[in-house]
């Protein structure tokens, strides 16, 4: 463990964020005096940085643990001490962070000092309070050190999405998520709410039953608002047999008015979940969007990764859903897999650029402490993965050949190569839900296990809802659900 001492509790998140973005093999932690009162041994172990906070100025130390031992001190005068507590001190305070960490280890970050916040949304509000894209361009390079590369993304991406969005109801409209928290298997990299669907198989019914009253609370919440988007996530939601799936949405469009619904998605996902006999029950209901996720099209990955299907499956159920009418199909890929070369993510686009979907998502890998990949990096290292501008070009390359143009990009944290996840389509075929949820614009309402409602009010604020993780408890708590998003959403 690499430990970070500050002597005040003031920006760890972004303190964590910046140096795991510049040290992503660390597993680090961020001290200050009042995090270690139930535990003080952890203050006693020797740090490799520290932050003094003091009246006249900031230090930033860092110990270099190597044979010649030393220490470099990096330090920030701070002359806008009645700025402090102010969004302007915190920027302020991380660009001198950001510029003692580049030149600690000689490394520019692609997003800059970026941390808990969307690049794009940034481009977008500034561009709808009338600022020109050289504006936007000068406040991320001065402000943020953003490389000219994800400049260029950044607005190239918030004018589109300005463009794909004009069309929904801001003030009186919302969007609707559903989520099934039920997988064949959970792959490594997962830390999402899932639980195995041969376990609890027998209860699938419970929770749907326990699904449609949350529906029927919601609709009679929203009424007289317009339904926008519906996504259905999880989990996998076509590890759901064909007749589940069938009530699932006939009950959900028996109960919400999607008369002004612009899309329709449904996650089928995994190819060893997805059957002709699914496919034609969504087709049947009027989805109008589905994804078929290989996320590489290694056969030695996907067994490493917990993917219970070969590249033939995934081939598969990409042509069965072709036959059965859809016309507009996602793929996800994750880039930075154990053991990947570009070699490796060349091979994986050129095999779905010969499937031709119509959409591409292409994620670059974040390690989550709740998965199993995170286990795995410690057993073998974390040179086992790596996400580089290489792979991230052979993958922006090839949706370009697909015909297929960037709509939507978010970041995570601790994301391999401090890259992002970017959402490629060709034309019309675009995921107006992703950009929702990434661009925070408008109330997304979800139910079941894990979910978490967003209410956007006017002016930007965001309010949010949990659901229960637990499948059983959501099952048994449902009227504390219910009452939740009454308290949120009663004054919609």
């Amino acid at each position: 463990m690499h430990i970070l001492k500050s002597n005040k509790a003031k920006y760890e998140y972004d303190i964590h964020a910046l140096v795991k973005a510049f040290y992503p093999a660390w597993e680090l932690k961020v001290l200050t005096p009042e995090s270690v009162v139930k535990d003080r041994r952890i203050w006693d172990i020797i740090p490799v940085m520290e932050l003094e906070f003091d009246e006249e100025e900031v230090r930033f130390i860092v110990h270099r643990l190597t044979d010649e031992g030393g220490s470099h001190v990096y330090t920030w005068r701070e002359s806008h001490r009645e700025q402090e507590g102010t969004s302007e001190y915190k920027d302020a305070f991380k660009r001198f962070l950001y510029t003692a960490l580049q030149e600690e280890t000689g490394m520019s970050l692609p997003w800059g000092n970026l941390t808990g916040i969307r690049p794009t949304k940034i481009a977008m509000t500034m561009l709808e309070h009338g600022k020109s894209e050289e504006d936007v361009a000068e406040f991320l390079r001065g402000e943020h050190f953003v490389s000219e590369e994800k400049i260029r993304l950044g607005i190239d991406i918030a004018r589109r999405e300005q463009k794909i969005l004009s069309r929904l109801h801001y003030e009186n409209g919302y969007s609707l998520y559903i989520g099934i928290p039920f997988c064949p298997t959970t792959c490594l990299y997962c830390s999402f709410t899932s639980y195995p669907i041969g376990i609890w198989k027998e209860r699938v019914a419970d929770y749907l039953t326990a699904l449609e009253r949350e529906m029927e609370a919601v609709a009679h919440i929203q009424e007289g608002r317009i339904l926008d988007t519906v996504y259905i996530g999880g989990g996998t939601p076509s590890s759901l047999s064909p007749e589940e799936l069938d009530r699932l949405i006939t009950s959900l469009k028996n109960i919400f008015d999607f008369s002004n619904v612009q899309e329709f998605t449904v996650e089928a996902g995994r190819a060893d979940s997805i059957t002709e006999d699914k496919l034609r029950v969504l087709y049947r209901h009027g989805v109008t969007r589905i994804s078929v996720n290989p996320q590489t099209m290694k056969e030695e990955t996907l067994r490493l990764i917990g993917r219970q299907h070969t590249v033939a499956q995934v081939e598969e159920a990409y042509w069965l859903a072709r036959k059965v009418g859809f016309d507009n199909i996602n793929m996800d890929i994750i880039l930075g897999l154990p053991g990947e070369t570009g070699e490796d993510v060349r091979a994986t686009i050129e095999a779905i650029t010969a499937l031709a979907p119509d959409s591409l998502t292409v994620h670059s890998l974040a390690v989550k402490r709740a998965s199993g990949l995170h286990k795995w990096i410690e057993e073998n290292g974390v040179t086992a993965y790596n996400n580089t501008e290489e792979t991230m070009g052979i993958a922006a390359a090839g949706a370009r050949a697909m015909g297929m143009e960037p709509y939507y990009l978010y970041r995570q944290k601790n994301m391999s190569g401090n890259f992002e996840n970017v959402g490629y389509s060709v034309a019309g075929k675009y995921g107006i839900y992703n950009i929702l949820i990434m661009e925070e614009m408008q109330t997304i309402v979800a139910l079941g296990a894990g979910s978490i409602t967003k209410r956007v009010f006017p002016g930007g604020r965001i309010e949010r809802s949990d659901n229960v993780k637990d499948v059983a408890q959501y099952i048994e708590r449902i009227g504390e659900m219910i009452e939740r998003k009454k308290r949120l959403l009663g004054g919609c």
